[in-house]
C-alpha cells in the first residue's frame, strides 16, 4: 500500500501540516516546525505554504473520496474558525487586566509601522530598519521578556 501525505490530528499544533510532514517523512515534527518559521521569514514563502498544503492535504481522519474542492472548503473553514477563536481569546486577554502590555504592544507596532512607512517614502536616514541585526535584535530582546516575565512569575 502507498503511503499517503495526511494532516495529522494527534501532532497538530495548528493545522496538523507539519505533524503530518514528520509522520510521513518519518521526521521531527518540531523541526519542520521550525523549517516553516524560518521560510516565513527569510524567503517569505512559509505561511503561503503552510496555508497551501492545510487547504490541499486531507486531514488523516478524512474520507478517501472527498474532492479537491470541499477539502479546501472544509480548510478554508477551519482556517476561519481557528482565526475566530483566536481572536476571541485576544479579546479576551485584552480585556482581562493587561493594560500596560496592550499599550507595550500598541506603542512598539505603531513606531514599526512608522518606520516602515517613512523607509517606503524614501527617507534614506530610515535604513536602519533594513539592516541585518534589527530584526534579530528585536527577536531576542522580546524573547527575553517573556522569559524574565515567565521567571518573574515562577518565583511569586
Amino acid at each position: 500500500m502507498a503511503k499517503r501525505l495526511y494532516r495529522s490530528k494527534k501532532e497538530s499544533m495548528l493545522g496538523g501540516v507539519c505533524g503530518g510532514l514528520g509522520v510521513y517523512f518519518d521526521f521531527d515534527p518540531n523541526l519542520i516546525r521550525l523549517l516553516f518559521v524560518v521560510l516565513a521569514v527569510a524567503p517569505g514563502i512559509g505561511i503561503p505554504a503552510y496555508i497551501a498544503l492545510w487547504l490541499l492535504v486531507p486531514e488523516e481522519s478524512e474520507k478517501e473520496d472527498t474532492t479537491l474542492g470541499e477539502r479546501v472548503r472544509e480548510g478554508a473553514d477551519e482556517i476561519a474558525e481557528r482565526a475566530r477563536h483566536l481572536g476571541d481569546q485576544i479579546r479576551d486577554r485584552s480585556e482581562s487586566g493587561a493594560p500596560r502590555t496592550s499599550f507595550a504592544v500598541g506603542a512598539v507596532l505603531i513606531v514599526v509601522g512608522i518606520g516602515f512607512l517613512l523607509r517606503n517614502l524614501g527617507f534614506t536616514w530610515m535604513n536602519w530598519v533594513a539592516r541585518v541585526w534589527v530584526w534579530p535584535s528585536l527577536l531576542i530582546v522580546v524573547g527575553l521578556i517573556f522569559l524574565w516575565r515567565w521567571i518573574r512569575g515562577q518565583t511569586d
